[in-house]
């Protein structure tokens, strides 16, 4: 068995008889006992399946990230503060939030399951020479396997006879159009595995024909299993948001630590207040400042943004995986399908001295011929209905109408033969009659090695005195090379030098614009000519193709997608770079890469597969820090770009739809899987996947996820200005030595946080992306979301307002009631309880103008429609529903120290929130002049 592992990496260079000897097998297949031997060596034809997490580690790993222990902390410190009611309250945040977060990410991570339900069940072996059914887990190295048309393929084999097969290859490559393969040995080196032509692998599946290989790997040492190893084992990364938060508790717990040791250290030792009341006092200023909310509005936020993307064609498998969307610098992204419409579409016609231009693009024969900007038919130029007569009756793909299955055109075959009966369609020839008046009667199947395939129809009439004709397509070139002749204005004519080389620099020019070019000719076949065999069952490519009449050239391409143009200019003001990595060849994808503005040199360094695997990864490094595509690559090969990347500091967002595509989805910060021609590892590889495959939908997604950070910077600003308004009465209190009595009691502040603060701040969490957001660069890592301008702006601006206009409102009650003739009303006294009722109220009136001013960062709120946000109208009504609960029910008076307020007191609370929004209004007017309409403040 050393010998055979050690000639599997170059089985396909072998000649027939030798792949036989290398594997120690015959035609005759293995022996049952030889199989079972080979079992007992090599295992069982399985995708091993990795140990997982389980349920319950997963469970438990949301309620013990760092923000929800600040949180089981809070609690914990505040029952002993006196405050049970707080203290399980908070906990209920807690629980409720780890419960949502786990049912939302209970299905990632199922990736390996999918691909093992990729795996046929049954296989069709020859063993000791007779066909059996056998189950594919039991297939060996050695097995002789029987492949038609529609079979699934469950081991990579080495090809020993074939009759026109060929193999969608999509969930290893990507591509989508079927490979033609071959049972000759192989030299050349120049090919990928994936490439080489008599290599058939596990997961794919025979598209037409039919063939015999023998195996040469199963289970996890296929292709296939190569590419489920790198999925298992990749590891779960934590997103940007989730280290962001982290980083965020940190400087949370660090402030409201900072700050209960102030206010403990000046209850001791200024106001003389004993240890045991100032350490309950100080307790309840940490929790007041830890920001409970916090939680509850990330995951709304990001619930909310999930919402909005599901409705622009973007299903999220994880939450977190929104704001990492925002936070991309990199897209790399495939070609066919995502950028393309994955519809092989003719877009130009040759003839000698003739060129038309085709319109319309897709499966669906709408459209027209044009010639100097005129529209045209087939019966108008018989040169063209012949060449599109020819090339349409020379192919075996259908097209299907829209039906109950599928609401587009869609294809049975071969998509480049599918739009050659399209444009034929477009040019006004009725296919079906065309069929019924030109019957087949004989095909010569493509093959590689000739390049092209011939079918003989039957003419309705004689022509030159014959009924037979034969259609042939295939390479310019090789067709060329064939004809003796070439059809001019309806006539034949001699093939000179001069119209080859014509038809050679226009197969070239459209062949460096990476287009794909299909020759078209013919040959009326007489009985009597030399050669020709009385049966037709023995044509050969030989005796038929030949002294072919030349009849012009088809130039087709998979167009990209009108919008995504549009698209990736967009990710480029938004300083998001696109990459593009495709399985396709490197001229199509250059073309391709510039037509949509991807690229803008003259020149990208386009790299192959085979290029790639040549060079270092600090030599990668270097080519990725400028224009660059990459072509004909393998899985492990896109994995190692994005890997590269990442170590460049880079978020790289990655899309992709087949088997090949899992490991680099699920390695990216964001794995994006296409909805309608992914497969299904590729969904549950990824963190994202997209209902109509559009490269745009990703562009609209990102601005989502940019709205998410934005929407929680926006929480933070609300949350932690009110901190200043419940700081600044103790700070009072504190250092006049008790002369001003404490204008807002412990009890008032936590009701601020956790009662009137909470809905309105969950508001924030809801607003849409802010205008010009996706004119901006992605943040820096390093840049937090408790930034230094948010703290001076939360703190020094917005806070310094709540407070003053909150004192006020204090010594507003103690004013008319005397002061300064009298002293501040001392504690226990109505007018006490009063004026911090007042304080209380002037609090969460503040609050009302600052959510207005929060909503929005450098535009007027009413640009964007003051009262547009029903979730921040909802709480700002529930807000005041609380406060004047609690200055006027009984029960809640003696619980919160309040007492009912007059007239009087209410008209000046209803001046503060359009005196502060009107503030803010005209510093954002300021700061808009100043710095421009793109700068945000």
């Amino acid at each position: 068995m050393d010998t055979v592992s050690s000639k599997k990496e170059d089985i396909f260079r072998l000649q027939i008889d030798k792949v036989y000897e290398a594997l120690e097998t015959s035609s005759l297949g293995l022996s049952q006992t030889e199989a079972e031997k080979r079992q007992n060596e090599e295992g069982k034809n399985l995708i091993a399946e990795k140990q997982k997490k389980s349920s319950i580690i997963i469970f438990l790993s949301n309620f013990t990230h760092l923000m929800a222990i600040l949180l089981w902390c809070a609690g914990a410190i505040a029952i002993p503060a006196g405050m049970p009611q707080l203290g399980i309250a908070v906990w209920l945040v807690n629980v409720i939030n780890g419960v949502f977060s786990f049912m939302q990410e209970y299905r990632a991570g199922k990736a390996t399951e999918a691909l093992r339900n990729m795996l046929p069940s049954y296989s069709r072996v020859i063993r000791d020479g007779l066909e059996q059914k056998i189950l594919s887990q039991d297939l060996v190295s050695g097995d002789m396997l029987l492949l038609e048309e529609g079979d699934k393929i469950s081991a990579d084999a080495r090809l020993i006879e074939i009759s026109d097969l060929q193999v969608d290859q999509s969930t290893l490559t990507g591509e989508s159009n079927p490979v033609r393969k071959t049972k000759d040995a192989v030299l050349r080196d120049d090919l990928t595995r994936a490439e080489t032509p008599n290599l058939i692998f596990a997961g794919t599946s025979v598209s037409e024909g039919n063939g015999k290989a023998i195996v040469i790997q199963i289970g996890m040492k296929t292709e296939f299993g190569k590419i489920a190893n790198l999925t298992q084992n990749m590891e779960a990364e934590e997103s940007p948001l989730q280290k962001e938060l982290d980083r965020l508790t940190k400087q949370i717990s660090i402030i409201a630590i900072g700050f209960g040791v102030v206010f403990f250290a000046a209850a001791v030792f200024l106001v003389k207040q004993p240890i045991a009341s100032s350490f309950i006092f100080a307790l309840g200023m940490i929790v007041a400042f830890i920001p409970e909310g916090l939680l509850p509005t990330v995951t709304l936020s990001l619930a909310m943004a999930v919402q909005r993307m599901s409705g622009r064609n973007a299903l999220v498998k994880k939450l977190s995986s929104v704001e990492t969307l925002g936070s991309t610098t990199v897209i790399c992204t495939d070609k066919t399908g995502t950028l393309t419409q994955n519809e092989m579409t003719v877009s130009n016609l040759w003839l000698p001295g003739k060129e038309f231009d085709v319109t319309g693009v897709g499966y669906a024969p709408e459209g027209n011929i044009i010639k100097n900007e005129k529209k045209v038919s087939a019966n108008d130029d018989a040169d063209l209905k012949l060449l599109l007569t020819g090339a349409a009756l020379c192919s075996n793909a259908r097209l299907l109408p829209p039906n109950e299955e599928s609401v587009r055109y869609t294809v049975l075959g071969d998509p480049t033969e599918a739009c050659l009966g399209v444009v034929a369609v477009k040019a006004g020839i009725d296919l079906k009659r065309q069929i019924e008046l030109t019957p087949r009667l004989r095909e010569l199947p493509f093959e590689s090695r000739r390049k092209r395939m011939t079918t003989i129809h039957q003419l309705e009439s004689p022509v030159d005195g014959t009924r037979l004709i034969a259609y042939v397509k295939g390479a310019p070139k090789e067709v060329m090379e064939l004809s003796q002749k070439v059809r001019i204005n309806g006539k034949t004519a001699p093939m000179d030098p001069d119209m080859r080389r014509e038809i050679i620099e226009a197969n070239d020019s459209y062949a460096r614009k990476g287009l794909r070019v299909l020759a078209v000719a013919y040959r009326l076949i007489h009985r009597d000519d030399e050669g020709i065999p009385v049966a037709m069952s023995d044509y050969t490519p030989m005796i038929i193709e030949r002294d072919l009449v030349f009849v012009g050239l088809i130039i087709m391409a998979d167009p990209p997608r009108t919008e995504v143009a549009d698209a990736v200019a967009e990710c480029h003001r938004a300083g998001i770079r696109v990459i593009m990595i495709t399985g396709d060849y490197g001229l199509t994808a250059e073309s391709i890469a510039k037509r949509i503005g991807i690229v803008k040199g003259t020149s990208p360094r386009v790299l192959s597969g085979l290029e790639l695997g040549e060079i270092s990864d600090e030599q990668l490094k270097e080519y990725l820090k400028d224009e660059i595509i990459f072509a004909r690559v393998a899985p492990e090969q896109k994995l190692r770009v994005v890997s590269n990347l990442q170590e460049m500091g880079e978020i790289v967002a990655v899309t992709g739809d087949g088997v090949n595509d899992s490991p680099a989805l699920k390695k990216a910060n964001i794995g994006i899987a296409m909805g309608i021609a992914g497969t299904d590892v590729a969904k549950e590889a990824a963190d994202m996947i997209l209902t109509d495959d559009n490269f745009a939908s990703i562009v609209h997604a990102i601005e989502e996820g940019r709205a998410v950070y934005s929407n929680i910077q926006k929480f933070l600003l609300y949350i932690l200005n009110s901190n200043v308004p419940e700081a600044i009465p103790s700070a009072l209190f504190l250092f006049s030595r008790g002369a001003i009595p404490l204008p807002l009691t412990i009890m008032q502040i936590l009701t601020i946080d956790l009662g009137t603060d909470m809905m309105p701040a969950l508001g924030l969490g809801t607003e849409k992306p802010e205008k010009g957001i996706m004119n901006q660069p992605p943040r820096k890592q390093n840049m937090p979301l408790l930034s230094r301008k948010l703290v001076l702006k939360a703190f020094l601006w917005y806070g310094m307002l709540g407070s003053i206009f909150s004192i006020d409102s204090y010594f507003f009650v103690n004013v008319q009631n005397g002061w300064p003739n009298v002293t501040l009303a001392a504690e226990g006294t109505s007018i006490y309880i009063k004026a911090t009722a007042m304080t209380l109220a002037a609090i969460v009136f503040c609050q009302i103008g600052a959510v207005f001013n929060c909503r929005t960062e450098k535009q007027s709120v009413f640009s964007v429609g003051i009262f547009k946000n029903k979730q921040v109208n909802l709480g700002i009504a529930v807000e005041i529903i609380i406060i004047v609960a609690m200055v006027y029910l009984p029960p809640l008076q003696s619980v919160f120290n309040t007492t009912a307020l007059g007239v009087t007191d209410w008209m000046l609370l209803c001046a503060w929130p359009p005196l502060i929004l009107l503030i803010e209004e005209t510093r954002k007017l300021f700061m808009r002049r100043k710095n421009g309409n793109n700068q945000i403040i």
